[in-house]
């Protein structure tokens, strides 16, 4: 960050050991130069405990014939031929553990085939990927003579699965011995063909800068060293140096193996941390917008408004007038802007107090016009002035005053805004307890005059008869096993298997059930997630990590990615 010149960590320095790492070795020649032969001669070595043999490719097998030369001792670690299976095998040939207290060496024989397959996937996916877009587009579809283009995308894509090799050979504690065919191909001086030739090795351009040692065999019992990473040899830089008494054994001790340490001290780049930086900025970025957002305290919110609302409904002389001074107070374009929400429904302040002050006028009316009608119920039968019947009093106007000031209920804490209408109470129940404002309505024999708004019969809405829920039930089912299915699809794609080979674990019965399918899909939602993460998908990773199961919309928001990535045949 410009500016920071303080640690944003503490750091201890150490010196240097001086150990090498156990080395990663390439042994390259054209066909039929010997290269699996001293590789499987080489496993006879006193410096080795146990060879993994990793044979790719299927036009040499010759793993186990070659076990018959003397002094050869390795196992092989079959595979299926898939780059997910191959991978697999090399991560179990890693985890191995020493043998006699010695490291142990893998064999990967040969890396030219893997990046020929590597190559091959992607050939085959841009095919597929051509055909799909010339459908959508109405278009006639390449056939097999039609040249299809590679996208630079895909080929970042068989690199990124190539990296991924090398850097599990690269957690091995042991040495590593690569095998790979070189061609004789005619030299380019400043991208023109010259009449000289030169070799070439077949495999990604970047191997020969992975490894440690790479030794050119270009017949039998004529192997030149033409890169080395050591000091137990003296060898100069950008020279070949013929190695006549070339063995697997030989190499290993003129690069100090023996010295060695037994894990290697490496640090390997992580670009992936800067989506992870930016992340930890977005999240420390929120709470400083949140504080900046923060109400102050003399600024009016809805939740302080409904506040005051409510407070001045409460008042005990006069509620009118408080409501008013509100108004007063915040000014009408202030209230305006306002919003509030409450069980009339979001309106802003300004609107909620109208409606208040509406409700309070109302309610007066009701009262004078129920006082009215009692005044002359009585007069009609003959009720004498001065009795203690309702309604009798001398007095109307200020009894219907004290009536309403006795009897206002006061809104609860879920009403700040929309306080139901009180309950009105006879004069002779006056030194009773207030109504309770959740009480049962009064009985039916009461008069409509003596029943409060709050207490009138509500219109419910007509409910509606029970259908039956059987077929509605089997959609849902359907649709959730879909949506299952459509995941599991995907699940598949992002570990490069079949659909048949992930479900195999429960469909080996037979069909699986709703509940069944859903657990398996769940389960495997962690190593999908971290499969994509490292693919280089942490937004889609973090979109799956969110997703429902079973999720209706799996497919759409999977789309981008299986038009872009290859999927098992």
């Amino acid at each position: 960050m410009p500016g920071i010149t303080t640690p944003l960590r503490e750091r201890k320095s150490r010196k240097p050991t001086g150990l090498p790492n156990p080395p990663m070795m390439l042994l390259v020649g054209p066909e039929k130069s010997g290269k699996s032969y001293e590789a499987a001669a080489g496993t006879g070595s006193d410096l080795i405990g146990m060879t993994y043999w990793i044979e790719i490719g299927g036009s040499e097998g010759t793993a186990d014939y070659y076990g018959r030369i003397k002094g050869a001792r390795y196992e092989i670690v079959p595979h299926d031929g898939t780059y997910q299976d191959i991978l697999d095998a090399i991560r179990w040939a890693v985890a191995q553990p020493p043998v006699n207290g010695k490291p142990n060496m893998i064999v990967v024989d040969n890396m030219t085939v893997l990046w020929d397959m590597l190559s091959d996937e992607q050939a085959l996916f841009a095919r597929r990927r051509s055909a799909r877009k010339a459908q959508e587009n109405r278009r006639r579809a390449p056939s097999l003579d039609d040249p299809v283009v590679i996208d630079s995308d895909l080929w970042n894509r068989a690199k990124d699965r190539w990296g991924e090799v090398l850097w599990m050979l690269r957690r091995h504690s042991g040495p590593t011995l690569l095998l790979a065919r070189q061609e004789i191909v005619t030299a380019f001086e400043n991208d023109k063909p010259t009449r000289d030739k030169t070799r070439k090795i077949k495999a990604e351009r970047n191997l020969p800068a992975a490894v440690d040692a790479i030794v050119e065999l270009h017949g039998f019992g004529e192997a030149h060293l033409t890169g080395v990473r050591t000091l137990h040899w003296d060898a100069k830089p950008g020279e070949t140096i013929p190695f006549p008494d070339f063995t697997v054994d030989t190499l290993l001790r003129r690069l100090g193996f023996e010295d060695a340490v037994q894990i290697r001290q490496v640090t390997e780049a992580q670009p992936e941390a800067y989506l992870q930086e930016q992340d930890q900025q977005s999240m420390q970025q929120q709470p400083q917008r949140g504080q900046q957002q923060r109400p102050r305290e003399n600024e009016l919110t809805g939740p302080k408004a409904a506040a005051l609302i409510k407070k001045a409904l409460e008042d005990p002389t006069d509620p009118e007038a408080a409501l008013q001074g509100i108004r007063e107070e915040w000014g009408i374009r202030t209230l305006a802007q306002v919003s509030t929400e409450s069980r009339l429904g979001k309106m802003s302040a300004d609107d909620l107090i109208t409606r208040s002050l509406a409700y309070i006028k109302a309610q007066a009316e009701k009262r004078q016009q129920a006082t009215g009608d009692q005044q002359r119920h009585q007069d009609a039968t003959g009720t004498e002035e001065g009795q203690s019947e309702p309604g009798s009093t001398g007095m109307p106007a200020v009894v219907d005053e004290d009536q309403a000031r006795e009897h206002r209920e006061e809104p609860s804490e879920q009403q700040a805004s929309d306080p139901a209408p009180d309950e009105q109470t006879p004069p002779d129940e006056r030194n009773a307890p207030p109504p309770d404002p959740e009480g049962e309505e009064p009985p039916p024999a009461e008069s409509p005059e003596e029943t409060s708004a709050a207490e009138e019969p509500q219109t419910l809405p007509p409910q509606r008869a029970t259908k039956a829920a059987g077929p509605r039930k089997k959609a849902a089912e359907d649709q959730a096993r879909q949506a299952l299915l459509d995941e599991a699809d995907i699940q598949a794609r992002v570990k490069f298997v079949t659909v048949g080979e992930h479900l195999g674990p429960i469909t080996e019965a037979g069909e699986p059930g709703l509940g069944q399918l859903r657990d398996y899909i769940r389960a495997h939602r962690a190593e999908v997630i971290t499969l994509l993460e490292e693919a280089d998908e942490p937004v889609l990773a973090d979109v799956y990590r969110r997703a429902p199961v079973p999720d209706l919309g799996i497919k759409q928001k999977f789309a981008a990615y299986i038009d872009r990535a290859p999927s098992a045949q």
